[in-house]
């Protein structure tokens, strides 16, 4: 390509190039391009010298010392400006960006004129400061929607406690066998309508609560094994109304160190969520065990049913809010609480098909440091 074509095709792109002859001085190269004439006072053509910052685009000073650096190294790299707006002889505002440049020992400075590509590029920006704001009036809506929510279903729970107050009270009465059968369905209903609410609220509040202080201190941390022996205390009599067995895997060691980082309390619900979710998935003469094994610096607590296991298709959604497997005529709030809560204090949790049929939940939680105090 002949030197004239590209002298023209750099006027037809808009850009200004001048060759670097001194400090401030510059020599135009090629053929300007149209719009140059609107900020210079006298003719331009090619070969013409200019003086920069100190006749033409003030907005370069600070530039070209970044600039003469780039050239007195002959660095083959690429400096740009950034785009500044100047205003032409007429009072028009232009928007300009300028690049320096070595080639073959040669100083350049490119100076194009921005129209399409600037607007496009500020276009973005506002698009972008746009969705931000969007964002951030979301955020305020789904925070309202939460507290609403805590409201009403507190409201719910109140309404809820009064109804098994009652039913208490029935217990009392001289009720006919047929008008008792009615009265355990009744409270088997409530305690279900009590454990949805629970998982709702955990929900909607375990971002926070998620946040609220948990230890690491050996001295007063909660202990796994001692949580799993609790729970299957409190829960093996509904296992056995409904003809499964709830246990402990029996190749726990019994004497080894089985406390972990956290909070008793959402630990002990965490293991509950996961054993009440094996228990609605469990068929009866079926087992559900409670697993504990040491791995490196954590503890790893596992839940084993023999179910039917999970579809592929929603194992990988398993732990995200609203998420449910099967049919459980569940929320879906339970695993979210547990993946959220065990991932703030620094562990993982996760779902196996077993190899032998049914469903492997597990979680990870690591070991608190010994001699450590808060």
């Amino acid at each position: 390509m002949s030197d004239s074509i590209t002298a023209d095709l750099f006027a037809a792109l808009n850009i200004l190039v001048l060759e670097r002859l001194n400090l401030g001085r510059f020599k135009l190269t090629g053929t300007p391009p149209d719009w140059l004439q609107q900020f210079c006072h006298r003719r331009v053509k090619s070969g013409m010298e200019i003086l920069i910052p100190e006749q033409n685009f003030h907005f370069l000073e600070n530039f070209l010392i970044d600039a003469e650096e780039l050239w007195s190294k002959n660095d083959k790299k690429q400096l740009k400006s950034g785009i500044w707006h100047q205003l032409d002889l007429f009072g028009k505002e232009y928007h300009f960006e300028a690049t320096a440049i070595c080639v073959s020992s040669i100083n350049l400075l490119l100076i194009e004129l921005l129209n399409e590509e600037y607007e496009e590029k500020r276009n973005l920006i506002q698009k972008a400061r746009e969705n931000q704001l969007n964002y951030q009036y979301i955020v305020k809506e789904n925070q309202k929607k939460d507290i609403l929510i805590h409201c009403i279903i507190h409201d719910v729970a109140g309404q809820l406690s009064w109804i098994n107050c009652c039913f208490s009270l029935l217990e009392f009465e001289n009720l006919t066998p047929q008008g008792r059968e009615y009265l355990e369905i009744g409270k088997k209903q409530t305690i279900q309508q009590e454990m949805l609410i629970r998982e709702i609220l955990y929900a909607f509040s375990a971002e926070v609560n998620s946040l609220e202080s948990f230890t690491n201190n050996a001295d007063i941390a909660p202990n796994a094994l001692i949580s799993a022996q609790e729970l299957i205390q409190l829960l093996s009599p509904t296992f056995a109304l409904n003809k499964i067995q709830l246990k402990l895997a029996t190749n726990i060691n019994m004497a080894a160190d089985w406390r972990v980082v956290g909070d008793k309390s959402r630990l002990d619900r965490i293991i509950a969520n996961l054993t009440e979710n094996a228990f609605r998935h469990s068929p009866p003469e079926s087992t559900v065990t409670i697993g504990l094994q040491q791995d490196g610096d954590y503890i790893l607590v596992t839940v084993d049913d023999e179910g039917v296991g999970v579809a592929p298709e929603q194992a990988n959604n398993l732990f995200e809010k609203f998420s449910q497997a099967g049919k459980s005529g569940k929320v879906g709030l339970g695993l979210y609480f547990c993946r959220i809560t065990v991932e703030r204090w620094g562990g993982n949790i996760g779902y196996l098909n077993r190899p032998q049929g049914g469903s492997r939940f597990w979680f990870r939680l690591p070991k608190p440091e010994v001699g450590n105090r808060e």
